[in-house]
């Protein structure tokens, strides 16, 4: 940096400052951080129900996906006349808005969620939860029987795992 005689700083030409100092002063864009680590934000996830949704053909459709909830999708239901009329459906509206896909079903709406058997829905309920909430799908538990912590994934691929 240039001093002055009086020993405060000279005024500099923009194009003779370091980065570092456009950046103290306000004239241009602060360097990026030499190791920044990009990391990829996670909007999607899997999951595989309990028991799974009968479709009316009678096919059961178990897999699914749930994306991220936005400030939109949990305020939107409340202006719906189900929920001010019953608090419990919230659950069913906000969750037909995040599942984006289930089985080979065409779209998810209220209306499978409302047929979904009450473990599934339980299910799902966690699941947004754990998604939403902490950003990933593994709870920390401990071993009833020894005691030591150790993490489980609540979206498991298959039965038995979440």
């Amino acid at each position: 940096m240039r001093r002055s005689v009086s020993g405060l700083a000279a005024p500099s030409a923009p194009d003779a400052l370091s980065s570092e100092e456009r950046a103290a002063i306000g004239t241009g864009p602060a360097p990026p951080p030499a190791r920044q680590q990009r990391r990829q934000l996670q909007t999607e996830f899997e999951f595989e129900l309990p028991r799974g949704y009968v479709d009316d053909a009678g096919a059961v459709h178990r897999h699914g996906v749930m994306r991220l909830a936005t400030a939109r999708d949990e305020l939107v239901p409340l202006r719906d006349v189900r929920v001010q009329e019953n608090p419990a459906y919230l659950s069913v509206v906000l969750l037909s808005r995040v599942i984006t896909r289930l089985g080979t079903l065409p779209a998810v709406h209220d209306g499978i969620v409302e047929q979904l058997f009450a473990s599934d829905l339980a299910f799902l309920q966690d699941f947004y939860r754990q998604v939403n909430a902490e950003g990933h799908t593994r709870a920390g538990v401990t071993c009833p029987h020894c005691e030591q912590p150790f993490e489980v994934e609540l979206g498991g691929s298959r039965l038995g795992e979440s």
